[in-house]
């Protein structure tokens, strides 16, 4: 494979090194990798020749093979880190050091790196070196026992909370808001990522309103965790589902008049919690009269705040999405667009996951090694 375009974004000119992992510590990455960074991605030499397991993940990536069991691979690493911005590992607390890849040595050789570190638990702790994975990290941070409907089993949100919010997008923050300051200093630093703290982090909201007595520390009885009858999903006669989020009062009128119960004394106090049951209950029946398609034509443009909830494939084509281009398909993969966007210097279109190994001998040769 020739040598790639250089990426184009606010961040390009920005290299990054990623050792390998799985899940949010790539994630990170590819945030980077969509903004223009140039990410190379150090891979294990058995995979080499194989296309990503990860086409999204990894999309916007070189990759390279080298063995971080290998001595003379490890100065490889390192001759590549010495040319680097930034650094992500995603090792359990201690194994980057055993390898040579601390942080210590590390920034020693390369005095403005900014050496991001992605973990569950964190690099200190009486579990830092447990293993775990995103269920485990938002159970122990609280966010999981704040879901699901009251009396029932905390559902599992996919890996969105911890992995990927709590902990790539996590990351991503930190070793941007490090970049500016080693920009500003000529100093990096380490950035502890953990993703315990990045699901408390994004807890600030229910924790505010649980200090002023406005939220329950209980499941399913609060306003925005499916106790409230206006904020919930509710199924249709044919097994779809609608999304109502009507909690501001001129969409709870809407909502009402929509649905024919403007009037009805059941549901004349919103915030009323000891009618939530019923309320909930009556609007279930009434959602299950009509097919989703029905209700979204109804409710389509009322104002309501209630929404069809699609799949993944639906959402891509629903014409909001695909008039922002929200999702594109690039070498056949169905896929989110860069976001957030940056008018001033857009990203262009990510470049496709790259075959493991297909940039080494490219990389090596730009830090003066041949192999």
């Amino acid at each position: 494979m020739g040598p790639v375009s250089p990426p184009t974004g606010p961040l390009a000119g920005i290299r990054v090194v990623e050792l390998g992992g799985i899940g949010p510590g790539p994630f990170a990455g590819m945030l980077l990798a969509d903004q223009g960074a140039d990410v190379i991605r150090v891979d294990r030499p058995a995979e080499a020749g194989a296309p990503s397991r990860h086409p999204v993940l990894h999309r916007g990536r070189r990759s390279v093979t080298l063995d971080l069991k290998d001595p003379a691979d490890i100065e490889a690493v390192l001759a590549v880190v010495d040319t680097a911005d930034a650094l992500i590992e995603g090792f359990r607390p201690g194994v980057a050091e055993r390898l040579g890849l601390g942080p210590d040595r590390c920034l020693a050789r390369n005095p403005k790196l900014v050496y991001g570190r992605m973990t569950g638990w964190g690099q200190d702790g009486p579990l830092a070196r447990a293993p775990g994975h995103d269920i485990n990290y938002i159970a122990v941070a609280g966010a999981l026992g704040a879901l699901g409907g009251a009396g029932e089993n905390p559902p599992v949100p996919l890996n969105l909370i911890g992995d990927m919010g709590g902990g790539g997008m996590l990351l991503a923050l930190g070793i941007t808001t490090a970049l500016v300051h080693a920009g500003r200093t000529g100093t990096g630093q380490v950035v502890d990522a953990a993703m315990t703290d990045g699901t408390a982090v994004q807890l600030a909201l229910v924790h505010g309103l649980l200090a002023v007595g406005r939220w329950e520390d209980a499941r399913g009885v609060n306003l925005f965790d499916g106790g409230a009858p206006f904020y919930r999903t509710y199924r249709t006669s044919d097994g779809g589902h609608m999304a109502v989020g009507s909690v501001e009062p001129q969409f709870y009128a809407v909502l009402l008049r929509t649905l024919g119960l403007t009037g009805d004394p059941l549901f004349a106090g919103q915030h009323d919690r000891g009618c939530w049951p019923a309320m909930a209950q009556r609007l279930a029946g009434i959602f299950a009269g009509r097919t989703r398609a029905e209700w979204t034509a109804l409710f389509d443009g009322t104002e309501s705040c209630v929404t069809p909830v699609y799949g993944l494939t639906e959402a891509a084509a629903h014409p909001h999405n695909v008039a922002r281009g929200t999702y594109l398909t690039e070498g056949g993969v169905l896929q989110p667009a860069p976001a957030p966007r940056f008018l001033g210097t857009p990203p262009g279109t990510p470049r496709p996951a790259p075959v493991i190994g297909a940039h080494t001998r490219e990389v090596l040769a730009e830090v003066g090694l041949v192999r």
